[in-house]
């Protein structure tokens, strides 16, 4: 019998892992969102990815099939992966609660600390390069107290507290915002230009750290750039804008 390699025996560990957390969540009774669940929707992609795409919870197609961006915001989601030259299954995509909040309304901030374990964890099995926010509820997550509005495009190191010590976030609108209005679909398909990119700079990064042979995690700095539809805020600076488009 053929030994599976390094690589294969870590992505079914990754596999199995992220198997245990989805099983859980089906489950789960932590908040008042399991009440009025059809069903619980962990999230779905493959092990193996370096990317995770983050949403803010499921919508009523999502809550009927117990799988995330279904509807017209996952349409959308995956028209903009296809203009990469990505698909949808060579990612991971979840969301920061796993219940639907009835009649769609926002998640509530018990609710979004009931299901932050199961991102936590989900976080800690696939080791992602690079987290793709979509929405303030996700952003806030990992770069708690900026405005999307101010930092979409942009990417930096995930905040210490999200479970994500080695991973770069990008930050993007909401895909159900885009369909909206038609400034943040603007916004949106410019923004994913950047998100290869921004995967890129992870790699080198996350390279520099196994090289220097440190245990550090990616270094703190402030937001780059890779997109033109910024203007400079007091929190970033234009002189670090990589020459990448």
């Amino acid at each position: 019998m053929t030994e599976a390699s390094p690589e294969a025996t870590a992505e079914a560990r990754r596999r199995a892992a992220l198997d245990a957390i989805g099983a859980e969540v089906a489950a789960c009774t932590r908040c008042r969102l399991h009440e009025t669940r059809t069903r619980a929707v962990p999230g779905e992609g493959t092990a193996a990815t370096e990317v995770m795409f983050v949403g803010e919870g499921p919508g009523f197609n999502e809550d009927r099939q117990g799988r995330p961006f279904v509807g017209q915001a996952g349409a959308y989601l995956e028209k903009l992966l296809e203009s990469i030259g990505w698909a949808r299954h060579e990612v991971f995509i979840t969301n920061v609660v796993k219940c639907r909040p009835p009649d769609n309304r926002d998640p509530e901030p018990d609710e979004i600390s009931a299901c932050s374990e199961f991102l936590t964890r989900q976080i800690e099995a696939l080791d992602p390069a690079l987290i793709v926010t979509l929405g303030r509820f996700s952003m806030g997550r990992f770069n708690p107290g900026s405005k999307i509005s101010q930092v979409h495009g942009t990417f930096r190191p995930a905040h210490t507290a999200s479970g994500a010590p080695n991973s770069l976030a990008y930050f993007m609108y909401h895909p159900a915002a885009a369909l909206r209005d038609g400034g943040v679909e603007a916004a949106s398909r410019a923004d994913m230009q950047g998100v290869p990119a921004a995967l890129t700079r992870s790699r080198e990064l996350r390279a520099a750290v196994a090289e220097a042979g440190s245990t550090a995690h990616v270094p703190e700095t402030k937001p780059e750039f890779l997109t033109d539809n910024h203007e400079p805020t007091s929190d970033s600076d234009p002189t670090e804008r990589l020459g990448l488009f």
